[in-house]
């Protein structure tokens, strides 16, 4: 039976569903001062874009989808976050805000209030997240380079739509119906939402094209809509996109991933330790003290950093 795993980390929450040895789905929720879904919040009505208006809060400016009737610029109101920031190349694009009758600010749900019932994994437990995946999860949202029985996808974020490529060996009719499932489940297991596009190989007839949207179907949850496959074995899909995927919080900032993931590994030890790492990464963690003493206080021994300029970015590692 599926069940959510939970990992309260230093500077980052992660939860996985995971059923017997694989990850279903995941999620992750970065730390800090920043505008997230659901929470309410006071804004200043600023310049008008459209049928809203830029806004102000004390976490960030937002578009405000649209102006109550007979609000001014500069006048305050509370605003829902419906849409969290998310990092494209380049830029961010911002969050978004509709107004609300609610009556006072509160908090935005957090990760484990977002998934219900989930089993916590404690900094010492055996590491049930990495056993069923979790770092070739982050390695495939990084890379975008995912293996299947038969075939091999390949994942390209773009401001646009994340595209799935699907590459194999097998007989066209076979490769498309297997590429279409796994896409389906790699779109769940990384959180990627909005315009998504599949593209399979060229199948010859409407039934191949039924099976391989019907392998879709059976994998993705709703909500989420789709086009049929065309004669040249493309489909599109488009599912809510609330925030950020695992692969835009991954690629966003390479050092900051690396840096977590060290914070993460390093805290499942016990008493003094360095964290060796490549000049960018030990500058991430150079700059976060809180961070630093929190691991001090999880592995109970003093914490030094070493930057090794030899070492790629994702090759940091734990000394005694």
């Amino acid at each position: 039976m599926a069940e959510w795993l939970l990992d309260e980390g230093i500077g980052e929450h992660r939860a996985a569903l995971v059923d017997g040895d694989a990850i279903l789905e995941a999620a992750i929720d970065r730390l800090g001062p920043r505008l997230r879904i659901g929470a309410v919040i006071a804004a200043k009505l600023g310049e008008r874009v459209g049928g809203g208006a830029w806004i102000a809060t004390a976490l960030g400016d937002a578009i405000l989808e649209t102006v109550p009737r007979g609000l001014s610029q500069g006048r305050t109101l509370l605003v829902e976050v419906v849409r969290e920031a998310i990092p494209e190349p380049g830029r961010l694009k911002p969050a978004r805000a509709r107004s609300t009758n609610a009556a006072e600010e509160r908090d935005a749900p957090t990760l484990a209030e977002r998934i219900g019932p989930a089993r916590r994994i404690g900094a010492h437990d055996p590491d049930r997240l990495e056993q069923a995946g979790w770092s070739e999860l982050i390695e495939q949202a990084a890379s975008g380079e995912i293996d299947f029985p038969g075939g091999h996808l390949r994942l390209s974020p773009t401001p646009a739509m994340a595209l799935f490529d699907v590459d194999g060996a097998l007989p066209p009719a076979d490769l498309a119906i297997a590429g279409a499932g796994a896409s389906a489940k790699a779109i769940r297991r990384l959180a990627i939402g909005g315009s998504i596009g599949i593209d399979l190989p060229t199948l010859g007839s409407k039934a191949e094209r039924a099976a391989a949207a019907a392998a879709i179907d059976a994998v993705l949850p709703q909500p989420f809509e789709r086009t049929a496959v065309n004669g040249f074995g493309f489909v599109q899909i488009v599912r809510p996109r609330p925030r950020a995927s695992i692969p835009e919080w991954v690629r966003a900032d390479p050092a900051l991933t690396a840096a977590l993931t060290l914070l993460r590994r390093a805290s499942r030890d016990v008493g003094a330790r360095t964290l060796a790492a490549a000049p960018a990464v030990i500058d991430r963690l150079a700059a976060r003290a809180d961070w630093i003493a929190a691991l001090a206080r999880r592995t109970g021994g003093a914490i030094a950093l070493r930057a090794d300029p030899t070492l790629a970015i994702s090759a940091g590692h734990v000394e005694p």
